[in-house]
């Protein structure tokens, strides 16, 4: 078993990952992924090994409740008691925004 990927592994993943790789630290990353793709496999060497055990820890089957069509609001009578509105729209605070 190699000790290292190779340098188009790196890249590959390097590309696939969008990150700039100098070619200074492309070494370490060759050994360094396949320390880690190594830890990973010992997963699949665990007796008793099983998909469904990793998705879910228990077996109930999960209920959902049946979805009935409710009766419709009067769109005048929200707009009216929507704090601020422009025309047929309510005006609600920004979420997504610039800062990180």
């Amino acid at each position: 078993m190699e000790d290292k990927l190779t340098k188009e592994e790196v890249l590959h993943v390097a590309q696939l990952a969008r990150i700039n790789i100098d070619e200074d630290e492309l070494e370490t990353y060759q050994i360094e992924l396949k320390k880690l793709l190594n830890e990973v496999e010992k997963i699949s060497a665990v007796k008793g090994y099983d998909d469904e055990k990793l998705i879910a820890s228990w077996d109930r089957k999960t209920e959902l409740r049946e979805d009935i069509a409710g009766e419709m609001l009067d769109p005048k009578e929200v707009i009216n008691n929507a704090p601020r509105h422009s025309g047929n729209y309510i005006e609600v605070p920004v979420v997504i925004g610039d800062e990180s």
